[in-house]
């Protein structure tokens, strides 16, 4: 009551500046408490969403390289079912050698397997080198590995010209193949 009895006995101008104090309090209050939050709830929610979608490509892009692995899978094992019987990389690069004319042009061959941990499956690796062969030899041998059905890749190939002859090439190579 003391204060209402004090606010009439002050004049018009300085009711006029305590009623726009009360105001601009008023003001600020709704602004802190009602105004600021919806609009940081609002930017909170775009964040969130940006967030979500980002998180949606990104389980996108996982699924198709999944669905890529697993037809790429499928392929493997479709391959595997096709190999002979008893393939071994040891007898097919032989063999290859043999249509392509360089048996005898083979210096070693040495065969060694990888077993891959808590894995069914191994890799198989030759190492050979071939002597005194040409370049259409080689282009020929090669293309026998890579366009095998028997999922054949060459990891390394070294190859170097033979001293006394131009034409002839010194050629290493590691082959690899995975056994089930």
């Amino acid at each position: 009551m003391k204060i209402l009895s004090r606010l009439k006995k002050l004049n018009k101008r300085e009711k006029y500046i305590i009623y726009g104090a009360i105001g601009v309090f008023g003001l600020l209050i709704i602004v802190e408490f009602i105004v600021t939050p919806f609009f940081e709830r609002k930017d909170r929610m775009q964040r969130t969403l940006h967030n979500k979608i980002t998180n949606l490509e990104e389980m996108q892009r996982w699924r198709f390289e999944y669905e890529a692995l697993t037809k790429n899978a499928q392929v493997s094992e479709s391959r595997f079912a096709r190999r002979q019987k008893g393939f071994t990389l040891f007898s097919f690069l032989d063999q290859l050698a043999g249509q392509a004319g360089i048996k005898d042009r083979i210096s070693y061959m040495k065969p060694s397997k990888i077993t891959q941990k808590n894995s069914a499956y191994r890799i198989s690796r030759v190492e050979m080198k071939l002597n005194a062969i040409t370049l259409e030899q080689l282009v020929a041998y090669l293309h026998g590995v890579e366009t095998s059905e028997n999922m054949v890749d060459i990891k390394k190939l070294s190859i170097t010209k033979k001293d006394n002859n131009q034409e002839l090439l010194t050629v290493v190579m590691q082959v690899e193949t995975v056994e089930i």
